[in-house]
């Protein structure tokens, strides 16, 4: 087995994924969602009430200027609203507009189909200890 390349295989199983959401997102006639957008709308979905920019930034770990230009995508497709916070000019609050949220069950189905691709029959052991394995290389890397 060859572990010399294991960042070129990360990047083809990123590809390969990104590839599958993109071919279900155009089964659905959904626009303006990109497979970077994930993340964002996991939070959001998730929240009750509209959420400071930051708090996004924070819960996916992306940079504020990523995380903005995404904003500024769900927004132009109608899928969040922006709004000023009315005590600090510097904050800006997102929520998920209807159109937003009836993302949802799209989403949750999406990610069950990517998520039966990545495993198969891979038994719940082994997927615990890929994702430990994982979270060892990334923790490795942000040193």
């Amino acid at each position: 087995m060859n572990t010399e390349g294991i960042i070129a295989q990360i990047a083809r199983i990123r590809e390969s994924a990104n590839a599958l959401i993109e071919a279900e997102l155009r089964k659905r006639s959904i626009k303006g969602i990109v497979p970077a957008h994930g993340a964002a709308l996991v939070f959001l979905f998730q929240q009750k009430k509209p959420v400071p920019i930051k708090a996004v930034v924070d819960s996916i770990g992306r940079v504020k200027s990523t995380v903005t230009v995404m904003i500024n995508t769900l927004e132009k497709h109608g899928y969040i609203r922006k709004s000023p916070c009315e005590t600090d000019n510097r904050v800006t609050y997102v929520e998920l507009t209807p159109k937003g949220r009836k993302l949802r069950k799209d989403f949750d189905e999406i990610s069950s189909i990517l998520l039966y691709k990545v495993y198969g029959n891979m038994t719940k052991k082994n997927r615990e200890e890929l994702v430990g394995q994982l979270n060892q290389i990334e923790q490795n890397l942000c040193r």
